[in-house]
């Protein structure tokens, strides 16, 4: 995981003693020294001006003060204007303990595991534990990734409670985290969404209680400052709040969140990638992912015939999501998985919209069986990992795609199929 590192830290200190003795090869140092040791009082006031001049132009060159992070420069206009760097002393202690940390052989959260539908119509207590904890992880074979998570996953595990239940959410940061962690439920009604409630340092837990008033699917996340660090970190989730009224049965359910990853050295860069708060801010993240990382097999997994629920969720922090499996039209969408009275339920969408902090609902019958994928439509993040693969196993449907012609007595058929229901509806 270090090897890159270490190599190229060797590479930069071999330039450098390369550098350093060919100057003393050169004579570079004593002419320097001998220079110096003629300075007389008036070219000492000549040198100490134009560092002191320096000095000044590099500093009203900044729109802001200097301040004991990387990079010292970096500023936000956010409302406790902490910036998206890292402070200094917390990037120290990530190199001297990230060997420390877990070291989680798969960070993507399984998007199978979704919890079985709720069958009670009766309001309860739910009691929900969740941990913050800062682990390790590839994004791709051989990339290694600090992330900030739920429960040691990416994104955290998927919540489901009733409408009208109250919620007893406890969460507990982990011993090793080097950062201070909360949780901010946009199925919350109150400031911060429990944000304020449940600061954690390392090593802490808090409790607080809520009432699941509006059905519907949700973001949680940390909202930490600065939010879009912890985010971009993987630090986010989905709970879902079942109508009472329930939701129609269907044979598979599965779980998708994209999200953005931002890392020094491009795409492909080995070993343990260091967090780009630059590209953060300039809304170009290295990676996109489904689920946290770049899939390496498929994990889902229907029958033909099968009728599929996704729930569908955009950690953000920059990119709207343009949901859309290819081959496969959606039946039904929840458009930003509004729910309840009023809300819209759409038919037949080839693509629909996720919004960053936001998350759809989309349902479809899997009639052909193959390798469908799964894509934000803006294809280009495809080659930044925003894909999966959903399997469908089952006989041919030559009925609804084949190879080659159609056959001539299907096609007589289908015309006098056509001609008979123009009859039918002519006698009328």
């Amino acid at each position: 995981m270090y090897t890159y590192l270490i190599t190229q830290l060797i590479g930069t200190l071999l330039i450098l003693l390369v550098i350093l003795l060919t100057l003393i090869k050169l004579g570079f140092w004593k002419w320097l020294f001998k220079k110096i040791r003629k300075f007389n009082l008036w070219t000492w006031l000549l040198v100490l001006t134009a560092v002191v001049g320096l000095f000044l132009l590099l500093l009203g060159n900044q729109k802001f003060a200097l301040h004991f992070a990387m990079p010292p420069n970096m500023h936000s206009h956010t409302p406790d204007k902490n910036p998206p760097s890292l402070p200094i002393l917390n990037a120290i202690d990530f190199l001297f303990t990230s060997k420390d940390f877990e070291k989680v052989s798969d960070i993507g959260a399984d998007p199978n595991d979704v919890p079985a539908q709720i069958t009670r119509t009766n309001n309860e207590v739910v009691k929900i534990s969740l941990a913050a904890k800062e682990v390790i992880s590839e994004i791709a074979p051989g990339i290694y990734n600090n992330y900030w998570t739920f429960n040691g996953q990416t994104p955290g595990p998927m919540l489901r409670v009733l409408e009208g239940d109250v919620i007893e959410l406890t969460l507990t940061n982990d011993k090793t985290s080097l950062h201070e962690h909360n949780i901010d439920l946009h199925a919350v009604t109150g400031p911060g969404g429990g944000a304020e409630l449940t600061k954690v340092k390392p090593g802490e837990s808090k409790t607080f209680s809520w009432k699941a008033m509006a059905p519907g699917l949700y973001i949680y996340h940390c909202a930490t400052s600065n939010v879009s660090v912890h985010n971009s970190h993987g630090q986010y989730g989905l709970i879902l709040v079942q109508p009472k009224s329930g939701l129609e049965s269907v044979d598979k359910e599965f779980y998708i969140a994209q999200g953005e990853l931002y890392t020094q050295g491009g795409i492909g860069q080995k070993g343990l990638v260091l967090f780009d708060p630059q590209a953060l801010l300039d809304g170009n993240p290295t990676y996109v992912t489904f689920n946290g990382k770049v899939e390496q097999s498929p994990r889902m997994k229907v029958k033909k015939g099968d009728r599929v629920r996704i729930y569908v969720g955009n950690g953000g922090v920059n990119l709207v999501s343009s949901f859309h499996i290819i081959g496969e039209i959606f039946d039904k969408v929840y458009p930003e998985a509004a729910m309840g009275e009023g809300s819209a339920v759409l038919k037949n969408v080839q693509t629909t919209t996720v919004l960053p902090g936001g998350a759809s609902i989309v349902e479809f019958t899997v009639d052909v069986p193959g390798k469908y994928i799964l894509v934000d439509h803006a294809l280009a993040r495809m080659n930044k990992g925003a894909w999966a693969v959903l399997q469908v196993e089952g006989d041919s449907s030559p009925d609804i795609i084949k190879e080659g012609a159609t056959d001539s007595e299907i096609l007589n058929e289908l015309n006098s199929m056509d001609m008979g229901s123009m009859m039918h509806s002519g006698s009328h």
